[in-house]
């Protein structure tokens, strides 16, 4: 008797957990490997935030159960920081829902929106995790393309009226995994229209909105006027605060969706530790100052990286955002291809960029959550590989 349901059976395995499969394998051959695949800052946690955990765990009431929703103190914290950020108001007892991580929020709207054969539009590229969760729930994609000449927006314009009519819920993602491509609130606005005209959602993706260089700073879809009318927002403490191992995470904005939302939860989960919802709130009071210093230092990475590949003959578009660098393949290879043969031969692991959709292919992804003596010993060993080619 096969167990499995027909849903997981078609699911194709989550790529970084067989690239993390082979990676045991060559080190247990002793190749010394740098893994610039998955995004997870190397950086630790700030220290105020590990003591105010450490504070509330200490403190027995914080023992029991959260409430579904997640706790008071977290859920205001998630306001004032939209107030203070961005000038938008937000009730933090009905436009506010804590996560245990946004990755899992994503997944439980997406169950929460859809009925069988129920069609989403998603980017292209675009992060993995956006089409399992329609194949869960037994939902159907379609593709919103990203402008590679234009930081990746989308191309609103080259979807036909017809796709719109069609979609339940559009995904955006912004500043955008895998491309480190950002936006501007116009890319917004046409968003909010087109759903307003053609009486679909919005879920955007904002696990990265802190992650900026220089003077460039992400806005939020709730900036909009009438945004709330149609969609939410998801934020995430993994990567600007170093937290991704705590797993929390908040969605914001209309009210029906974040109801449909809690009710999954509700029936699935009871919300996160309490103390370390505590502590996530002292990290969205604070004064941003631990964010500014990494985001310093990811892109005096950046810089250096994207030099030693433009040496390499690999052109890439400096990023406003992320920490990701999103580079053409060498020419001869396949993105898979490239990343196969890089890792084999050289212990350096980058992520195809062909596994975040079919526009992906021909790129692929490095993760600068290293320090730079191995970043550039990374694109060292990437250039010997094709210098024998």
């Amino acid at each position: 008797m096969n167990i499995r349901s027909e849903r997981v059976q078609s699911l194709p395995p989550y790529i970084f957990s067989r690239i993390n499969k082979r990676k045991k394998e060559l080190q247990q051959e002793g190749m010394d490997m740098i893994d610039l695949g998955i995004g997870a800052p190397d950086f630790p946690t700030p220290e105020f935030i590990i003591d105010e955990l450490i504070k509330e765990a200490k403190n027995p009431s914080n023992h029991r159960y959260s409430p579904y929703g997640g706790c008071q103190e977290f859920r205001e914290a998630v306001a004032e920081f939209y107030q203070k950020r961005y000038g938008v108001t937000l009730d933090p007892d009905k436009e506010v829902l804590t996560l245990i991580g946004s990755k899992e929020g994503i997944a439980n709207l997406i169950s929460a929106v859809l009925n069988p054969s129920d069609t989403v539009m998603v980017p292209d590229p675009g992060y993995p995790v956006y089409e399992s969760a329609i194949h869960l729930a037994g939902g159907k994609s379609l593709y919103l393309p990203l402008d590679a000449s234009n930081y990746f927006q989308p191309n609103f314009e080259l979807i036909p009226d017809e796709h719109y009519q069609s979609i339940k819920l559009m995904l955006l993602n912004y500043p955008n995994n895998p491309t480190a491509g950002t936006c501007e609130l116009n890319t917004f606005k046409k968003a909010v229209s087109l759903a307003k005209q053609h009486d679909f959602v919005i879920a955007q993706d904002a696990a990265y909105d802190l992650m900026t260089f220089e003077d460039y700073r992400a806005p939020s879809l709730l900036q909009v006027n009438g945004a709330k009318d149609v969609g939410v927002e998801f934020g995430s403490l993994s990567k600007s605060f170093n937290m991704t191992g705590w797993r929390i995470g908040y969605v914001v904005g209309n009210q029906d969706l974040i109801d449909a939302l809690a009710t999954v939860k509700s029936n699935t989960d009871t919300s996160q530790f309490l103390p370390i919802q505590k502590a996530g709130a002292k990290a969205l009071r604070s004064d941003l100052q631990a964010v500014h210093e990494n985001n310093a230092i990811y892109e005096e990475r950046l810089n250096h990286v994207i030099s030693a590949l433009d040496d390499m003959g690999i052109k890439v578009q400096k990023p406003r955002g992320t920490f990701y660098v999103w580079a053409e393949v060498p020419e001869g290879f396949t993105s898979m291809g490239f990343s196969e043969e890089l890792m084999e031969k050289t212990g350096v692991i980058v992520t195809p960029g062909n596994v975040f959709g079919t526009s992906g292919e021909g790129y692929f992804r490095i993760s600068l959550s290293h320090p730079k003596d191995r970043l550039l010993e990374a694109v060292r060993r990437m250039n010997e590989l094709l210098m024998e080619v």
